[in-house]
């Protein structure tokens, strides 16, 4: 679902180019129940927390994390990502872009209809033809594109004429996107991702929020590549970015 202007863009270019900083407060930012939310899409709680040289990012859902994946069509133009996502105020420079590109992200997808993780087998199986199907992460930068919808936000597009700087697991999509092979496990009600502390050049806080959403294809496939099509649930409930990553 639209949610109020994607929350005025998530006051998008503010937080895109200003620092937000460390609220006061607990790490964890607690959600409550919606009824009306798909129960594996409803947030219960979002957390970031330390553990030595790694970051882990938690969310916790009513049902069971990642028991509904996309539809597959067999077409990449139109394909349907269902995501979890914890906005950052990290700068995209962070992880390896060129720096105040837009909000950086880190996502865990799945995508029948197609396969990003060219680094490596997202689905386990050894089969390099196989789809998207199987959950994996991203680096992800969003920014605001009323082609989106209005207030509509989208992975920042790569133009023709463009040569970013870009991460080393740049999976080839014209589209500001990284995918690390991070430890990854969604087991019951929890989405669990571990994440090198170097990877985000040891920031030692930031502010975060957690997401659960869904992205689609462009059906021609150009800019933009890749749409926010419908929010599911917000952890803060107003993309305030509470959480707090230290």
């Amino acid at each position: 679902m639209k949610r109020t202007l994607m929350f005025a863009v998530i006051a998008l270019l503010l937080i895109a180019t200003v620092p937000v900083l460390a609220h006061e407060g607990d790490v964890t930012i607690p959600a409550e129940a919606d009824e009306t939310v798909e129960a594996a899409f409803d947030i219960v709680y979002a957390r970031v927390t330390r553990f030595g040289s790694t970051l882990i990012f938690h969310q916790v859902v009513r049902g069971e994390a990642g028991s509904v994946i996309p539809d597959a069509t067999g077409e990449v133009a139109g394909a349907d990502v269902y995501s979890y996502v914890w906005l950052t105020s990290l700068d995209s420079s962070a992880v390896g872009f060129d720096a105040e590109q837009g909000i950086l992200a880190l996502a865990v997808t799945s995508h029948p209809d197609f396969d990003d993780t060219p680094l490596w087998d997202e689905d386990g199986d050894g089969d390099p033809a196989n789809d998207g199907a199987g959950w994996h992460s991203h680096w992800v930068v969003l920014v605001a594109d009323n082609t989106c919808g209005e207030g509509g936000l989208k992975v920042r597009d790569i133009e023709a004429d463009e040569s970013p700087t870009l991460p080393d697991t740049w999976p080839q999509l014209p589209l500001l996107i990284a995918s690390p092979n991070y430890g990854l496990e969604l087991t019951g009600n929890e989405v669990v991702v571990s994440v090198p502390r170097a990877d985000v050049g040891n920031a030692a806080t930031f502010n975060f929020d957690g997401v659960t959403a869904g992205l689609r294809v462009n059906a021609n496939l150009h800019n933009p590549f890749l749409c926010v099509s419908g929010v599911n649930d917000v952890a803060s409930g107003d993309l305030s970015l509470p959480g707090v990553a230290n």
